[in-house]
């Protein structure tokens, strides 16, 4: 058993944050959760209700001073969950990224600063690194340029070599690889890596930086812009119409379950040491997103799915990563297989009451 500490969770009311809640009572440790309960993630708009007691909640914005000034003290490290997700690619959204995750961050780690709290867990992704990169035949590993529309109306989604404009084989990222931002999301968690990083060095604090793959599991969100894309799929299933899959469905993602990022998580904030650690969290195991599709029509025997060529500029078409820092490092590894998480998934959305499709805009 790792020593006890008195962590203070951001985004606890959150998908992720209450499997992390669960993993650090389940290791003895004690407990002050923050979320700002904004209503385009929780819609309902319901007052927090914790499952334990013994758990001081606080609501309110990491962007007020006061506000976190009270949060982190006395605690002895920080897991930052506490975002504006999403697509990220409506531009009139930029703004509230830069506020909530960049400006909510900064005030954090101000406030830790002045409380002498030395540890942070901070929740980035995967998204930091665009395309990633991939492999050409003649010119090796090369970095994709950015999509762009004329190739995408016509069906071609691959991102070319950009030196001879063949196509490439996919590869793995590490965590040495240089960030490439696509979309305001992505940007804005780059930059909360650079602030913490600032922190850490300033301080000598310890930031681990965890770059969550694609995540799904018990508790996702569904029909709000900030759905997964197996919420959506199997939003669809229950309502007994296909999933849609964009593109051509042979979009390379990793798929983690909750509980496995919860206790990666966990980890990192027990043994991560001084300094700045970035750590990719995934199962190991590229899989498309037709693949995540077809075995949830499979599990809850829907329609097959639709693959639609519909496409967003700023998605990624491939993006996987070596996740073996976190695995040697902290001891870490994935214990949910991907087939038992899919009939999980299709399991726990047969019982709950399927919801009408609803306008929005």
């Amino acid at each position: 058993m790792e020593t006890v500490m008195h962590v203070l969770l951001t985004g606890a009311a959150g998908f992720i944050g209450q499997h992390v809640l669960e993993q650090l009572l389940k290791r003895g440790h004690e407990v002050r959760v923050l979320d700002s309960l904004r209503p385009d993630v929780h819609r309902s708009g319901a007052a927090w209700t914790l499952p334990h007691d013994g758990v001081e909640a606080l609501v309110g914005d990491v962007r007020d001073r006061d506000f976190v000034s009270r949060a982190v003290s006395g605690v002895d490290g920080v897991i930052h969950l506490a975002a504006k997700v999403g697509l990220g690619v409506d531009l009139d959204d930029m703004p509230d990224y830069a506020s909530s995750n960049d400006l909510g961050t900064a005030e954090l780690l101000a406030g830790m600063a002045r409380a002498g709290v030395s540890r942070l867990t901070l929740a980035s992704s995967m998204v930091v690194y665009g395309e990633g990169f991939g492999y050409c035949a003649e010119h090796g590993a090369v970095r994709p340029g950015p999509r762009v529309e004329s190739a995408l109306a016509i069906g071609d989604f691959e991102p070319p070599c950009p030196v001879c404009g063949r196509g490439l084989a996919v590869g793995l990222v590490d965590e040495e690889t240089s960030f490439d931002p696509r979309n305001a999301y992505a940007t804005s968690k780059a930059a909360q890596e650079f602030y913490a990083a600032n922190w850490a060095r300033a301080t000598g604090g310890s930031a681990a930086m965890m770059r969550y793959h694609n995540v799904y599991g018990p508790g996702m969100p569904r029909d709000t812009p900030y759905a997964g894309v197996a919420s959506i799929f199997t939003s669809a299933l229950r309502r007994g119409e296909a999933p849609r899959v964009f593109e051509d469905g042979r979009q390379r993602r990793d798929f983690v379950h909750v509980r496995d990022v919860a206790a990666a998580t966990v980890l990192a904030c027990e043994r991560s040491q001084a300094g700045v650690r970035a750590y990719n969290v995934g199962s190991g195991t590229p899989r498309t997103v037709g693949d995540m599709a077809l075995a949830l029509a499979r599990a809850l025997d829907g329609p097959r799915p639709a693959v639609t060529g519909q496409y967003r500029l700023g998605d990624v078409r491939h993006i996987t990563a070596d996740s073996s820092r976190l695995r040697r490092e902290l001891g870490w590894s994935p214990a949910v297989d991907f087939a038992d998480g899919m009939a999980e998934l299709a399991a726990l959305s047969v019982a709950e009451p399927a919801r009408p499709r609803v306008a929005l805009g």
